[in-house]
């Protein structure tokens, strides 16, 4: 009798993991290529596969750019801040006027965006949040540019940032036309009709928006009839300079020159007396009397007063310093200048009426 096992027949295992990573690893692999060129020869060319990708070449760098080049990527950047701008308007449901013109300035602050609004100047939109809109100060004025045709946004703060480009704008912004520069023959005219002894201020290559716009202020506070700036190698009034002057800039008139030097022999023409300051002078500023119409040259941040232009002036005069600081910055500078001639001026007015009382 035939005995057939119960069992049932056992299938054939199959490779575990560990076998199958084992036959996968590099070094089996590379051993196996290895034993399958040692019968080639050692100048034998080893074709590439037909579906081998190959990488695009890249295009050499340029380490200098042409000028052209500069004033493409300079087009681009404007294009791609206006297209920014135009994004956070349409984010806030808001229409865009595309033919506003490229020259126009974005004014922010409360301080500059109110004498701008008091001095009526030309504004094309105003950006304001709702709480500052109806603000005694702001309601009356905002209103009466509405009703001229001026577009009053009410915006979120957020909507203010994008505009401003984070400036501290304060709740207010405003488009405005370019700052219009006063002619250098009525800014003199102007000066010597308004008082007798007028104060000039001529800033000589001041690049930084901050040391402009505080040169303006404290110019315009301390009774300045003008101020003076170079037309190259030069900051001029821009948004960031209206804001530091905190409104300075609607009530104090600038003028533009092509050329300093010749610009400072108009006023010496005119009666001025042109006074250079630098931090090592002929005369300490206490030494010195201002009499009659005064033009004070305050220098760039760095190299101050070049050259050229301390040729040009009739004295050159000096802060005395008692620390060991050897300069000061250059807005400072202007406002003790200006204040120590304010105080001479209001001394001899103060001189003269005593005499007037005796007599």
């Amino acid at each position: 009798m035939l005995m057939t096992s119960s069992r049932r027949p056992q299938r054939p295992q199959r490779s575990s993991r560990h076998s199958r990573v084992e036959q996968s690893r590099p070094g089996r692999a590379q051993s196996s290529r290895a034993k399958a060129h040692r019968g080639r020869p050692a100048n034998a060319v080893v074709k590439r596969r037909k579906h081998s990708i190959e990488r695009p070449k890249l295009a050499p760098r340029h380490e200098s750019r042409t000028d052209d080049e500069n004033r493409t990527g300079e087009i681009e950047a404007t294009s791609v801040n206006t297209a920014l701008l135009a994004a956070a308007a349409i984010a806030e449901g808001e229409s865009v006027d595309s033919d506003a013109p490229d020259t126009s300035d974005i004014l922010y602050g409360r301080h500059s965006v109110l004498a701008a609004l008091e001095q009526e100047r030309s504004i094309n939109r105003i950006w304001v949040t709702s709480h500052l809109r109806y603000n005694v100060k702001f309601h009356s004025s905002i209103e009466a540019f509405k009703a001229k045709g001026t577009v009053v946004d009410e915006v979120s703060t957020r909507h203010l940032d994008r505009v401003t480009s984070g400036g501290n704008h304060q709740g207010i912004a405003a488009l405005v036309a370019p700052y219009s520069y006063t002619e250098l023959e009525v800014t003199i005219t102007n000066a010597l009709a308004a008082t007798p002894n007028p104060v000039l201020v001529v800033t000589d290559g001041i690049q930084d928006p901050h040391n402009l716009g505080a040169i303006a202020r404290t110019a315009e506070a301390l009774g300045a009839r003008g101020l003076i700036l170079p037309q190259r190698r030069a900051a001029s009034v821009t948004s960031a300079v209206a804001k530091v002057a905190a409104g300075a800039l609607e009530i104090l008139p600038v003028t533009r020159v092509t050329n300093l030097a010749r610009a400072l022999d108009a006023l010496k023409a005119a009666g001025f007396w042109v006074y250079g300051a630098v931090s090592k002078g002929d005369r300490a500023l206490n030494t010195v009397k201002f009499a009659g119409p005064v033009a004070i040259v305050i220098g760039s941040e760095g190299k101050g007063i070049s050259m050229l232009t301390r040729r040009h002036c009739d004295v050159l005069v000096s802060i005395p310093l008692l620390g060991r600081t050897e300069s000061l910055n250059a807005s400072v500078a202007a406002g003790v200048i200006l204040y120590e001639i304010t105080r001479q001026q209001r001394e001899k007015t103060l001189e003269l009426s005593s005499k007037d009382d005796v007599s």
